[in-house]
């Protein structure tokens, strides 16, 4: 990955104040999206992170990984699998493979899943998101896939340096890269 494109991953990047109520400032990426250098390059710099594990197959979660994930995956010329969240607005007729996840950086309990005949037994899977606060998804997804998890790409990590360790967590920014 080149400087430029953290610089550009910089610049792009908003903290939003909720307001008095609230003691903490939500992430706004929404101009990582609209900068086309910034979509030209994360799906070869995040595909970078584990080129060498020779990965086979993305699978992202929802919502953002949906964005992300295509990007990987084109970028390691394989495929892309989306991993839904349970009690979505919509019905998901094909059978699926779910996996509880943790408690997540808001306190919230979800459940994750994939159709179960688009990952193989010996699928190298990937996973791919935008952002890791505490690596629940990555633990639930880990789960899911068991032997298949080869570990995550994401453009920030703020996890602990152990959690993103053992859930082999990668990342082309950390959250000590963005201006409070």
């Amino acid at each position: 990955m080149t400087d430029d494109l953290r610089d550009l991953l910089r610049s792009a990047f908003r903290w939003t104040d909720l307001g008095p109520s609230h003691d903490y400032m939500v992430s706004d990426r929404s101009g990582w999206w609209r900068d086309p250098k910034i979509l030209d390059g994360l799906g070869p710099a995040l595909a970078a992170l584990f080129q060498a594990e020779r990965p086979t197959v993305v699978v992202a979660p929802e919502v953002t990984g949906f964005m992300v994930g295509p990007l990987v995956a084109r970028a390691l010329g394989v495929g892309f699998v989306e991993a839904y969240r349970a009690g979505a607005r919509r019905a998901i007729a094909e059978p699926m493979i779910w996996a509880d996840v943790p408690a997540d950086h808001r306190g919230d309990v979800q459940r994750l899943g994939i159709r179960r005949d688009l990952v193989g037994p010996d699928d190298r899977v990937l996973v791919v998101d935008d952002w890791a606060a505490t690596g629940a998804q990555a633990r639930g997804l880990r789960e899911l896939l068991g032997t298949r998890y080869l570990g995550v790409a994401v453009i920030v990590d703020e996890c602990p340096p152990a959690i993103s360790a053992e859930l082999a967590i990668r990342s082309l920014l950390t959250g000590m890269d963005l201006d409070p």
